[in-house]
């Protein structure tokens, strides 16, 4: 193993799974019945509230229903398993918007071995996600077991971007900025890591992330 680098952090949407923006759009915009940009452009004015848990899940749907003009929508437990994944919904505690995020939840196996890979020649490794409170009960209760440290933006009350979010991933790590490594398909996210000083891979491919650890000195 390589002296200097000693950590690598994942990104989750994009990079470990299928990006699930795009699903979600869709999912969410039938629910309402209403046309998936009206709901992207009433979603983008709450993302980061939502993705730091300024707002609840319920207020997100008060005010997306609003900003549509329709009845606040009803979620389900009617998913009783998607792509292998158990939904663990019950009827006292449902959620629209984790029902959504496992219709769409698409692992990419060969992402989740690296990481596997990873840690067995022992870097540390680390999930760093903009993600939403359901979002981040569903992947908790997946209960993978292959990383040091997991750090999402709905917990932590900041996100990607901001240099504040980085920090706290590296010093849950326990190393450096420059000893760490941060993939991300999402060129903002990748530009707010090199302002921490971190050292950053923009996720283009599996086998394009594979090249680039060998060329930072790492075993894959």
């Amino acid at each position: 193993m390589t002296k200097d680098i000693k950590a690598v952090i994942f990104d989750w949407g994009g990079v470990l799974i299928d990006d699930p923006g795009p699903g979600l759009m869709e999912y969410c915009a039938r629910k309402l019945n209403v046309e998936v940009d009206d709901f992207i452009n009433s979603f983008d004015k709450l993302l980061e509230d939502y993705q730091t848990n300024s707002i609840s899940e319920d207020k997100f749907w008060e005010l997306i229903s609003r900003d549509l003009n329709v009845e606040m929508p009803v979620a389900w437990p009617s998913w009783p398993c998607m792509h292998g994944l158990e939904a663990h919904a019950t009827s006292s505690e449902v959620s629209l918007w984790k029902e959504a995020f496992i219709s769409v939840y698409k692992p990419k196996d060969e992402m989740f071995a690296l990481v596997d890979s990873l840690r067995a020649k022992g870097y540390k490794t680390a999930i760093l996600s903009n993600t939403e409170i359901p979002a981040m009960d569903f992947f908790i209760e997946q209960r993978y077991n292959c990383f040091d440290v997991q750090v999402f933006s709905c917990k932590e009350g900041t996100r990607k971007p901001y240099k504040k979010i980085y920090d706290i991933v590296i010093e849950k790590l326990e190393c450096l900025p420059e000893q760490a490594i941060f993939i991300d398909d999402k060129r903002p996210m990748i530009e707010g890591a090199k302002k921490a000083n971190l050292n950053a891979i923009h996720f283009q491919s599996i086998a394009q992330v594979k090249n680039e650890l060998i060329e930072l000195g790492l075993e894959v």
